[in-house]
């Protein structure tokens, strides 16, 4: 077998499962050989092409982005500059825009709906204090923190 790697030395070596690896190679990412136990045989260059693998996964890469970016995934971390490349690398990047974009967005919703229900809880409280006191609750409905004009809807 020289020095090809088994499924679990790459997997030792790289810290991807040999799930994972299976997985690669059947998106294409990665190429075994079968030796003559019908074992999955690596190449020595494949720490590496696992590695590189990982990092564009880490990046929101498809696999099929990789699949094409890998020849351009040499020599280290990063890509050599191509045209394909330059255009994956762009696009993923808008997308992320986008998704960073639509996710402030929810955020902000989601911050206003518990600035509502902070206002309402203290409303709440002051009701029960009133009630405490000898008030009634329905002067909560009219209570400075209701959010809501005619009470919870």
């Amino acid at each position: 077998m020289g020095d090809r790697l088994r499924i679990g030395e790459l997997s030792r070596l790289t810290g991807a499962s040999p799930r994972s690896l299976r997985y690669y190679e059947q998106q294409g990412l990665l190429h075994a050989e079968r030796d003559s136990n019908d074992y999955r045989s690596y190449p020595p260059g494949a720490a590496v092409t696992v590695t590189r693998i990982r990092e564009m996964l880490a990046t929101g890469l498809s696999t099929e982005a990789i699949r094409d970016l890998l020849p351009c995934a040499q020599g280290g971390p990063a890509l050599l500059p191509c045209s394909l490349s330059w255009d994956r690398i762009e696009g993923q990047m808008h997308r992320l825009d986008e998704e960073i974009a639509e996710l402030t967005r929810r955020r902000a919703a989601l911050a206003r709906y518990a600035d509502v229900m902070r206002q309402r809880q203290a409303g709440t409280q002051r009701a029960e204090a009133h009630s405490a006191g000898g008030s009634t609750l329905s002067s909560a409905s009219s209570a400075p923190g209701n959010a809501w004009s005619g009470g919870v809807p």
